[in-house]
Protein backbone atom coordinates (compact mmCIF):
# COMPACT_ATOMS: atom_id res chain seq x y z
CA UNK A 1 0.00 0.00 0.00
CA UNK A 2 1.67 3.63 -0.82
CA UNK A 3 0.27 6.89 0.54
CA UNK A 4 1.17 10.08 -0.03
CA UNK A 5 2.17 11.56 3.73
CA UNK A 6 2.44 15.80 4.01
CA UNK A 7 2.27 16.22 0.22
CA UNK A 8 4.53 13.94 -0.48
CA UNK A 9 4.46 10.83 -2.48
CA UNK A 10 6.79 7.65 -2.70
CA UNK A 11 8.93 6.64 -5.80
CA UNK A 12 9.57 3.59 -6.79
CA UNK A 13 12.04 2.23 -9.51
CA UNK A 14 10.52 0.54 -11.85
CA UNK A 15 12.48 -2.79 -11.43
CA UNK A 16 12.63 -2.62 -7.63
CA UNK A 17 9.08 -4.60 -5.62
CA UNK A 18 7.10 -3.91 -2.96
CA UNK A 19 5.22 -6.39 -1.97
CA UNK A 20 1.45 -5.69 -1.57
CA UNK A 21 1.01 -6.15 2.12
CA UNK A 22 3.82 -3.82 2.79
CA UNK A 23 3.69 -0.43 3.42
CA UNK A 24 4.87 2.76 2.41
CA UNK A 25 4.10 6.27 3.41
CA UNK A 26 5.80 10.02 2.32
CA UNK A 27 8.76 11.04 1.26
CA UNK A 28 10.02 7.12 0.10
CA UNK A 29 12.51 6.52 -2.83
CA UNK A 30 12.98 2.82 -2.91
CA UNK A 31 16.16 2.37 -5.48
CA UNK A 32 16.47 -0.24 -8.31
CA UNK A 33 16.59 -3.78 -7.57
CA UNK A 34 15.11 -3.79 -4.01
CA UNK A 35 12.77 -5.59 -2.23
CA UNK A 36 10.15 -4.64 0.34
CA UNK A 37 8.94 -7.29 1.18
CA UNK A 38 5.41 -8.46 3.44
CA UNK A 39 4.47 -6.40 6.13
CA UNK A 40 7.57 -4.09 6.30
CA UNK A 41 6.78 -0.67 6.57
CA UNK A 42 8.68 2.34 4.94
CA UNK A 43 7.53 5.74 6.42
CA UNK A 44 8.88 9.50 5.95
CA UNK A 45 7.09 10.84 8.93
CA UNK A 46 8.41 14.79 8.21
CA UNK A 47 11.94 13.20 7.18
CA UNK A 48 12.81 11.18 4.04
CA UNK A 49 13.74 7.75 3.61
CA UNK A 50 16.32 6.25 1.20
CA UNK A 51 16.83 2.67 0.07
CA UNK A 52 19.71 1.80 -2.04
CA UNK A 53 20.09 -0.46 -4.88
CA UNK A 54 19.43 -4.67 -4.06
CA UNK A 55 18.61 -3.41 -0.76
CA UNK A 56 16.26 -6.16 0.79
CA UNK A 57 13.73 -5.08 3.71
CA UNK A 58 12.66 -8.40 4.76
CA UNK A 59 8.76 -9.22 6.56
CA UNK A 60 7.70 -6.72 9.32
CA UNK A 61 10.66 -4.26 9.51
CA UNK A 62 10.22 -1.18 10.09
CA UNK A 63 12.08 1.51 8.73
CA UNK A 64 11.11 5.10 10.06
CA UNK A 65 12.94 9.14 8.47
CA UNK A 66 12.42 11.72 10.73
CA UNK A 67 13.09 15.47 10.82
CA UNK A 68 16.82 16.00 11.04
CA UNK A 69 17.31 12.11 10.89
CA UNK A 70 16.16 10.70 7.60
CA UNK A 71 16.45 7.08 7.29
CA UNK A 72 19.20 6.37 4.39
CA UNK A 73 20.00 2.65 3.31
CA UNK A 74 22.70 2.20 1.51
CA UNK A 75 23.24 -0.39 -1.66
CA UNK A 76 23.02 -4.17 -1.06
CA UNK A 77 22.16 -4.18 2.46
CA UNK A 78 20.12 -7.01 3.83
CA UNK A 79 17.10 -5.74 7.01
CA UNK A 80 15.92 -8.36 9.03
CA UNK A 81 12.48 -9.10 9.97
CA UNK A 82 11.13 -7.14 12.87
CA UNK A 83 14.47 -4.98 12.85
CA UNK A 84 13.88 -0.99 13.55
CA UNK A 85 15.62 1.65 11.88
CA UNK A 86 14.86 5.13 13.15
CA UNK A 87 16.59 8.15 11.30
CA UNK A 88 19.66 6.20 10.95
CA UNK A 89 22.07 5.81 8.58
CA UNK A 90 23.37 2.34 6.86
CA UNK A 91 26.36 2.28 4.62
CA UNK A 92 26.60 -0.53 1.25
CA UNK A 93 26.83 -4.08 2.67
CA UNK A 94 25.61 -3.91 6.16
CA UNK A 95 23.33 -6.76 7.49
CA UNK A 96 21.00 -5.60 10.07
CA UNK A 97 19.49 -8.76 11.44
CA UNK A 98 16.05 -9.93 12.95
CA UNK A 99 14.87 -8.18 15.73
CA UNK A 100 18.12 -5.17 15.36
CA UNK A 101 17.43 -1.60 16.44
CA UNK A 102 18.98 1.37 14.82
CA UNK A 103 18.07 4.62 16.90
CA UNK A 104 17.89 7.77 15.52
CA UNK A 105 21.42 9.63 14.61
CA UNK A 106 23.31 6.34 13.75
CA UNK A 107 25.60 5.08 11.92
CA UNK A 108 26.08 2.43 10.62
CA UNK A 109 29.63 1.85 8.64
CA UNK A 110 30.18 0.10 5.33
CA UNK A 111 29.77 -3.83 6.06
CA UNK A 112 29.09 -4.04 9.65
CA UNK A 113 26.58 -6.03 11.12
CA UNK A 114 24.42 -5.75 13.41
CA UNK A 115 23.22 -9.49 14.79
CA UNK A 116 19.95 -10.27 16.34
CA UNK A 117 18.39 -8.22 18.89
CA UNK A 118 21.42 -6.24 18.79
CA UNK A 119 20.51 -2.44 19.43
CA UNK A 120 22.72 0.74 18.04
CA UNK A 121 21.83 3.33 20.13
CA UNK A 122 21.29 7.03 19.34
CA UNK A 123 24.32 9.04 17.72
CA UNK A 124 26.09 6.44 17.73
CA UNK A 125 28.88 5.65 15.25
CA UNK A 126 29.65 1.70 14.36
CA UNK A 127 32.51 1.68 12.40
CA UNK A 128 32.88 -0.25 8.92
CA UNK A 129 33.71 -3.82 9.53
CA UNK A 130 32.40 -3.90 13.06
CA UNK A 131 30.19 -6.25 14.44
CA UNK A 132 27.61 -5.81 17.19
CA UNK A 133 27.36 -9.66 18.73
CA UNK A 134 23.65 -10.89 19.30
CA UNK A 135 21.76 -8.75 21.70
CA UNK A 136 24.59 -6.56 22.61
CA UNK A 137 24.04 -2.74 23.06
CA UNK A 138 26.42 0.09 20.70
CA UNK A 139 26.92 3.18 22.55
CA UNK A 140 29.02 6.31 21.95
CA UNK A 141 31.04 7.48 18.47
CA UNK A 142 33.37 5.67 18.08
CA UNK A 143 30.86 2.93 19.37
CA UNK A 144 31.52 0.72 22.40
CA UNK A 145 29.93 -2.46 22.38
CA UNK A 146 28.65 -3.81 25.57
CA UNK A 147 26.89 -7.05 27.28
CA UNK A 148 23.11 -6.06 28.17
CA UNK A 149 24.16 -7.03 31.49
CA UNK A 150 26.65 -4.12 31.79
CA UNK A 151 23.62 -1.08 32.37
CA UNK A 152 25.59 1.04 34.03
CA UNK A 153 28.44 1.15 31.65
CA UNK A 154 25.80 1.55 29.10
CA UNK A 155 24.28 4.47 30.45
CA UNK A 156 26.96 6.38 31.81
CA UNK A 157 27.69 6.83 28.13
CA UNK A 158 24.17 6.83 26.85
CA UNK A 159 22.78 9.45 28.95
CA UNK A 160 24.92 12.09 27.35
CA UNK A 161 23.86 11.16 23.99
CA UNK A 162 20.28 12.75 24.57
CA UNK A 163 18.22 10.68 24.05
CA UNK A 164 14.91 12.72 24.38
CA UNK A 165 16.08 15.68 22.79
CA UNK A 166 17.54 13.81 19.82
CA UNK A 167 14.31 11.26 19.34
CA UNK A 168 10.87 12.98 20.58
CA UNK A 169 12.87 17.25 20.30
CA UNK A 170 12.27 17.57 24.41
CA UNK A 171 14.47 18.42 27.20
CA UNK A 172 14.80 15.53 29.65
CA UNK A 173 12.24 15.20 32.70
CA UNK A 174 9.84 16.19 30.15
CA UNK A 175 6.18 14.27 31.68
CA UNK A 176 5.13 11.52 29.54
CA UNK A 177 1.69 13.42 29.65
CA UNK A 178 3.22 16.53 27.40
CA UNK A 179 5.72 14.18 25.34
CA UNK A 180 2.42 11.74 24.51
CA UNK A 181 0.45 14.93 23.76
CA UNK A 182 3.20 16.70 21.57
CA UNK A 183 3.29 13.15 19.67
CA UNK A 184 -0.07 12.26 19.32
CA UNK A 185 -0.46 16.09 17.59
CA UNK A 186 2.23 15.03 15.40
CA UNK A 187 0.98 11.73 14.69
CA UNK A 188 -2.56 12.66 13.74
CA UNK A 189 -1.45 14.42 10.33
CA UNK A 190 -1.59 10.60 9.31
CA UNK A 191 -5.57 11.42 9.27
CA UNK A 192 -4.66 13.20 5.69
CA UNK A 193 -3.10 10.33 4.14
CA UNK A 194 -4.09 9.93 0.93
CA UNK A 195 -3.56 6.12 -0.70
CA UNK A 196 -1.75 5.83 -3.63
CA UNK A 197 -3.52 3.03 -6.35
CA UNK A 198 -0.19 1.73 -8.22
Amino acid sequence: MLFEHRGHEPRIHPDAYVAPSAVVVGDVEIGSGARILHGAVLTAEDGEVRIGQNTVVMEHALVRGRAGHPAVVGSAVMIGPHAHLNGCTVEDEAFIATGASLFPGSRIGHGAEVRINGVVQVSTTLEPGATVPIGWIAVGTPATILSPDRHEEIWAIQRELDFPGTVYGVARGTSMRDLMRQQSEFYGAHAADREIQP
